[in-house]
């Protein structure tokens, strides 16, 4: 592995609140940063801080041995990263994509670098921008692991833990999406918590801390339910999914006598109804993993 110093440049393509975070943190850890944006006029905070501006896209990849890209989507990074002069300019030169998307938009992306001779790595951001640059923040990472090892010291400037999952170069957006998948599946159950409980004449503020005490249910949970899902081995006790389609019957119907939709719960319950009718209903919620996974 490489010190810092013998790898101290960093090209950041995309300027969003993410890319600018990531670009001050690379300038706060004293590596030499070139920056561009598809839309001028994001990189004067930055370049007023010492990082390089770029007119061009080619001239930003040219820059730098490493470049980090973090834009909205493939869409968007493909439109940047394919264009014949990037491409050229990129030859020999390592990727880092850290936009997120889809793993077989990450393979497609890692196949179409080989054909270039662009080495390429995939990674995920999984905390916030405030977060860039300390030690919460939280990136994986994969693709080859050597690779990713030769980089590593430019990377740890970004703060935080960098986790590497394997040479699947798909692996870190597959964890992205399955990360993400429980954050906004959460959050909307919240949202329609919220909608339930302000019909009923109860704040928000005043469910807040009950809630907390729900979502440490759910850590504990989390474990155990992992174990069960490996092993195949869906315990009921103390709480068989037949319960738990009775508890959610009662808020659809809650929130049905309010007009509230109840649609992703309904869906939820709809669920736990088909592993009870296929004879498991002494089994536990998370059998539905199974349910889902039917073709």
């Amino acid at each position: 592995m490489s010190s810092l110093s013998e790898q101290s440049a960093v090209t950041v393509l995309g300027l969003g609140p993410m890319g600018q975070a990531l670009a001050s943190a690379f300038l706060n850890a004293g590596v030499r940063t070139t920056v561009w944006n598809r839309t001028p006029g994001k990189d004067g905070a930055l370049t007023a801080r010492g990082a390089i501006s770029a007119q061009s896209a080619e001239e930003a990849v040219a820059a730098s041995e490493l470049v980090v890209v973090c834009v909205v989507n493939y869409d968007a990074s493909d439109a940047i990263l394919r264009r014949d002069a990037v491409t050229e300019a990129l030859q020999g030169r390592t990727v880092v994509n850290l936009t997120a998307d889809t793993p077989d938009r990450a393979r497609d992306t890692a196949a179409w670098a080989a054909e270039h001779g662009i080495r390429y790595l995939d990674g995920a951001i999984m905390t916030p921008t405030i977060t860039i640059g300390t030690p919460n923040a939280v990136f994986i990472h994969s693709g080859p692991e050597a690779l990713f090892q030769e980089h590593r010291p430019v990377l740890d400037a970004l703060g935080g833990t960098h986790t590497h999952l394997g040479e699947d170069i798909g692996r870190a957006a597959a964890y992205d999406i399955a990360l993400l998948d429980i954050f906004w599946t959460a959050m909307t159950g919240y949202a329609h918590a919220l909608a339930v409980a302000r019909a009923e004449g109860i704040s928000a503020q005043e469910l807040a801390p009950f809630a907390k005490g729900i979502g440490a249910v759910l850590s504990l949970s989390i474990e155990q339910d992992a174990k069960e899902v490996d092993s195949g081995r869906y315990s009921g006790e103390g709480n068989p999914i037949t319960s738990a389609a009775s508890s959610m019957a009662h808020i659809v119907h809650a929130s049905e006598a309010h007009g509230i939709d109840a649609g992703v719960m309904r869906a939820a319950e709809g669920l736990a109804r088909r592993v009870i009718g296929l004879g498991h209903g002494t089994d536990g919620f998370i059998r539905i993993v199974d349910i889902l996974g039917r073709r």
